[in-house]
């Protein structure tokens, strides 16, 4: 009698329950995960941008993607699968609906980050680094997830999006980009013995499944590990510190209000990448704002809306409006009118520490300017007599270490030898096509 294929297996598995094993596709809580690991920055002297020095390997990554792009959740499904196999001691972080989408193809356990109404502490504390898959606007996202955080874990950018003004890396280089972020800071002592092991025919035994994901190897370190050549002790992964805006939102008496009904929102200031934005939103009025710049009175702003934003934001919805480029180097906030009636009124470029408050005048005919901060609107505008208060964020400690603004990876090594490309001058010559000639193809 011929025995159904369906059948036969079952009785397989049943006679030899070794032959097939469960796929670990399970969503996990970060509670689970080891605390966070923070990295140091070093300057050089051959470079305007840090050095990064991981302490000790980074255990857990946290993933961000384009939504609504098949091509995006493909790249990061095979992303996630080359860590987990090349660097079996990290663990994946993704967001709570990206772990629903994605978990099936995953013979891993991930970690969802849960919602961002629940609360995002847990996440602070855990996340080492972020790797964002899409365009300037998945950057921004990952960002925001630290908005209330004073300090940012370093982020690692793939360009998939539209523009890419701010990705760094293609992400055909995705091997070579996280494995120069990763092995950053370690020195080729910390690999030599387990090398000189390996020359004598050892090799490595096989991780026990009952074994804690990080715990100790004899003679063998997260960097030991990872076949290849270690970058050196005085090599290390370049990073710009892109800097960020403190924003909160008053109320007439000058009590702070809670725009989000979250209680990060009401207990401490809000951190933005690129800009905080007033605008008059479906209202037919223009909006009349009272424009103060060190504490001191300095315009009635008659306008669409008003724009303060970093030298990253420089380049969005500033740039749109008028307003100047500014490298990213250069510690400062722009200060932009959205369609002033005044033609006179021109940009502003400001000290990053010079506060800037924006007030909702009485004259403002309509009652109530929506707010955003980097592109979210806040589910509460601000009505008259409310204020809109602005500084730059400092990101050098007095103890001389680097704590604020949002550390980017960049391509290259900080005393790799110089080719003569500049990031961002190539962004503005090949993204924006800067003074582009009428009549040429771009």
């Amino acid at each position: 009698m011929k025995v159904p294929r369906r059948k036969l297996v079952s009785s397989l598995t049943q006679v030899r329950g070794f032959a097939c094993s469960r796929v670990k596709r399970d969503i996990k809580s970060l509670k689970e995960l080891s605390d966070r690991i923070n990295p140091a920055y070093h300057e050089s002297r051959s470079s305007d941008l840090l050095s990064l020095r991981w302490p000790s390997p980074p255990r857990n990554i946290l993933l961000v993607k384009k939504e609504g792009v098949p091509k995006v959740t493909d790249s990061l499904v095979e992303f996630a699968k080359h860590i987990h196999s090349t660097y079996p001691s990290v663990s994946i972080l993704l967001e709570e609906h990206v772990a629903s989408e994605v978990h099936e193809q995953c013979a891993f356990p991930i970690y969802s980050i849960g919602s961002v109404e629940g609360g995002l502490t847990d996440l602070h504390s855990k996340v080492d680094m972020s790797t964002t898959l899409g365009g300037d606007g998945t950057i921004l996202h990952a960002s925001s997830l630290f908005a209330s955080s004073r300090s940012v874990p370093p982020i690692l950018s793939f360009s998939m999006g539209t523009l890419g003004f701010l990705g760094e890396w293609k992400f055909s280089e995705y091997k070579r980009a996280f494995r120069e972020v990763y092995m950053s800071g370690a020195g080729a002592g910390q690999r030599s013995r387990i090398l000189e092991d390996r020359k004598d025919g050892q090799h490595d035994s096989p991780r026990s499944s009952a074994e804690p994901i990080d715990a100790p190897e004899s003679g063998v370190t997260g960097w030991s590990s990872i076949r290849g050549k270690s970058m050196g002790s005085n090599r290390g992964a370049r990073v710009l510190f892109r800097n960020r805006l403190k924003v909160g939102v008053y109320d007439a008496s000058g009590n702070r209000v809670s725009g989000d009904d979250t209680a990060a929102s009401a207990q401490s200031d809000i951190h933005a990448m690129n800009e905080v934005i007033i605008h008059r939103g479906k209202d037919p009025h223009l909006a009349i704002v009272d424009v103060f710049v060190g504490g001191r009175f300095l315009t009635e702003a008659v306008a669409d809306g008003m724009i303060i934003s970093t030298p990253t934001g420089s380049t969005a919805y500033s740039l749109s409006s008028g307003g100047s480029i500014i490298h990213p180097l250069v510690s400062s906030l722009l200060l932009t009118p959205i369609c002033p009636r005044s033609l006179s009124f021109r940009p502003l470029v400001l000290p990053a520490n010079t506060p800037i408050t924006l007030r909702l005048s009485e004259k403002n005919r309509g009652r109530e300017l929506e707010v955003s901060i980097d592109g979210r609107r806040r589910s509460q505008g601000i009505g008259v007599g409310m204020e809109i208060r602005v500084w730059g964020e400092d990101i050098k400690s007095t103890d001389g270490s680097w704590k604020g603004g949002v550390p980017c990876v960049m391509r290259g090594t900080v005393d790799s030898e110089a080719n003569g490309d500049d990031g961002w001058v190539g962004g503005l010559n090949g993204l924006l096509k800067f003074n582009y000639p009428f009549g040429e193809d771009g």
